[in-house]
């Protein structure tokens, strides 16, 4: 109860001025005089600055690191890179505990592997069911049959819809 009543006070808001002073944000705006003559020119324009978008950052070139020789000396050995060395813009994709490149077995040998094992599986199945105990090896018998009790001659009928007790 004690908690209810000092959120519902809020003596922080009361502490807190209500109103900061906001700074004002002016924005010029510039209009070039000429027009573009073609669209495909006016793209050109603005590419030629930055063409990556990335603030004129050196983008070596993709590879993941994971894949850089492990005993080579490394200035960071655990990330395998070097001190001042750039980083790639996608640096989260290609940095050693991103996820690998499988490179263990190609499509084709993995198919067979992949066929070997489901027909060994059915190959165990198809042995193993001429032995499998499926059924009991002498049935079961009971005096009478169980004729009278699964509902056969001589058994108690239901009562049907249209007669009374």
């Amino acid at each position: 109860m004690l908690s209810r009543t000092v959120i519902a006070a809020r003596p922080l808001a009361r502490a807190l001025p209500s109103t900061l002073p906001r700074t004002a944000l002016n924005q010029i705006r510039c209009a070039s005089t000429t027009p573009p003559s073609s669209p495909a020119e006016d793209l050109a324009a603005s590419d030629t600055g930055d063409p990556f978008m990335n603030g004129n950052y050196p983008n070596p070139p993709p590879g993941k690191r994971s894949l850089r020789d492990p005993y080579a000396d490394w200035w960071d050995k655990q990330e395998r890179r070097n001190f001042g060395e750039p980083l790639h813009e996608d640096n989260d994709i290609y940095a050693v505990f991103s996820t690998d490149t499988y490179s263990h077995f190609t499509p084709g040998w993995g198919a067979v592997l992949l066929g070997t094992f489901v027909a060994s599986v059915f190959g165990l199945c198809a042995i193993i069911r001429p032995f499998y105990p499926d059924k009991p090896s002498v049935p079961r018998t009971f005096p009478g049959g169980l004729d009278r009790e699964l509902g056969g001659k001589g058994a108690m009928l239901a009562r049907s819809d249209g007669t009374d007790v």
